[in-house]
């Protein structure tokens, strides 16, 4: 066997191998003794079909998967024995394989194009100066967290009429033989809709123009489940609903923060302004992995055989995807694939390492998450293991490598972030939103 290797550009390159009959014929034989073994043809004893046969029969078709795998173990020893930064997969020279004549020919050259990264070092000491930003929180993200408990831990009141937007108004809708149980949000509604329900009772009946009714679409398919609604509807009122702040007292404070937590509104404020203040501490960190990313991204060099990618991602989609999507996704994918190489190069100098622990724990702080436990787990440890380890098992295995390149992922840039020393800055919460480009809606 005999591979070469022949760089036309620092991001593209082919590679040859050539294959003699010394490389493969000795597989040739082997599975033509097993196939003598196991064949039942008709006039042969099972198991003893003579090779002359079975090379008349599938001697082709052995040849070939045998030079296959000979090839494809090949390219994969060479590739990764040479540290080539290759990105895609080898394309295969099909023009030259598809003139190979397998009936006669004993010798084979095959050759693959082959896109590669450029070389390229990640040196901290070079990056500019990233600052890291510590939010300040004080009495108004207190006050503003505090009315946001109150309404969620309040309690649905019956009322007697639509008097506040907010209220939920209970009813049937309407329409010629349509006629759909379901329930209004008043704050959704246009400002003149919402007129119209006010001071509205149980049992009273509105008509109106339901595409006129709420502010937006997405009122309208939150009240009805639906989108293509329209025309004059008829809403007889069924009920109507307003939810009633909770008070601040013992029972609130338990509901939020634990049963005996504090016992003051004083203790209740240092606690929930500690839980904000670390929450918009988390927010922060998340700012300065993106800074970070973004930092990396625009100051190490890495230049990319775009040519070559634009066609392979067109030839692996197999006709799932055109020439104009790749074009219009493609800088979004130059920069993932950047990213990924700089974070594998760092990982590697760093000998970042994930173990099956490492993934279960992640697994395991997912299903928390998703369960709404954040301390104490109430005896139900066993559970959440077991419902990890089966979302890990699930979809193939696919699961448990997309929550192990998270880990891989969470490891590096925590090994990133002890590399570089940022400037940190004391801001207030609008400051920081303004910068992280969150609003208020949000």
């Amino acid at each position: 066997m005999n591979i070469t290797l022949d760089k036309s550009s620092t991001t593209e390159a082919s590679l040859k191998i050539a294959l003699t009959p010394e490389d493969y014929q000795a597989g040739v034989d082997k599975k033509i003794k097993e196939y003598s073994k196991q064949a039942n043809l008709k006039g042969f004893r099972p198991g003893k079909v003579p090779a002359s046969v079975i090379q008349r029969l599938y001697g082709k078709s052995i040849l070939v998967d045998e030079v296959n795998e000979t090839l494809s173990k090949a390219v994969n020893d060479y590739l990764r024995e040479s540290k080539l930064l290759v990105v895609g997969d080898p394309m295969p020279d099909r023009e030259k394989a598809n003139a190979i004549d397998w009936d006669s020919q004993k010798e084979f050259e095959f050759v693959y194009n082959l896109g590669l990264a450029s070389d390229f070092d990640v040196d901290f000491t070079k990056l500019p100066a990233i600052t890291s930003y510590e939010i300040q929180a004080g009495d108004k993200e207190y006050n503003d967290t505090l009315v946001d408990l109150k309404k969620r831990m309040g309690e649905h009141a019956h009322v007697e009429e639509v008097t506040a937007a907010g209220d939920l108004v209970y009813g049937t809708f309407t329409q010629g033989e349509y006629s759909e149980k379901s329930a209004i949000p008043t704050d959704k509604l246009t400002e003149e809709a919402f007129a119209g329900f006010v001071g509205k009772k149980k049992g009273d009946v509105l008509t109106f123009d339901i595409q006129k009714l709420f502010a937006d679409e997405k009122g309208l398919k939150l009240a009805t489940g639906r989108e293509d609604l329209s025309g004059e509807f008829e809403f007889t009122i069924e009920d109507i609903t307003r939810n009633q702040d909770s008070e601040l007292n013992q029972e609130f404070f338990d509901k939020v923060l634990g049963p005996g937590k504090v016992s003051s509104e004083e203790e209740f404020k240092a606690q929930l302004l500690e839980i904000v203040q670390e929450n918009y501490k988390r927010e922060s960190e998340f700012l300065l992995r993106d800074e970070v990313q973004k930092t990396l991204l625009d100051n190490v060099q890495i230049e990319l055989p775009n040519e070559f990618l634009k066609q392979w991602l067109i030839e692996t989609n197999q006709g799932e995807i055109t020439a104009e999507e790749v074009e219009k996704d493609f800088d979004k994918f130059a920069r993932d694939l950047r990213w990924t190489l700089i974070r594998n190069k760092v990982a590697e100098a760093a000998d970042i390492k994930v173990e099956t622990e490492d993934v279960n724990t992640y697994a395991e702080a997912m299903v928390r998450q998703q369960f709404g436990i954040y301390g104490d787990d109430n005896g139900m440890g066993d559970v959440i293991k077991k419902v990890a380890q089966n979302y890990l098992q699930e979809n193939k295995g696919q699961n448990y490598m997309n929550v192990f390149n998270r880990v891989y992922g969470g490891k590096t840039m925590d090994f990133i972030l002890t590399q570089i020393q940022p400037n940190v800055e004391k801001i207030d919460v609008d400051t920081f939103k303004a910068k992280a480009g969150v609003t208020d809606a949000e």
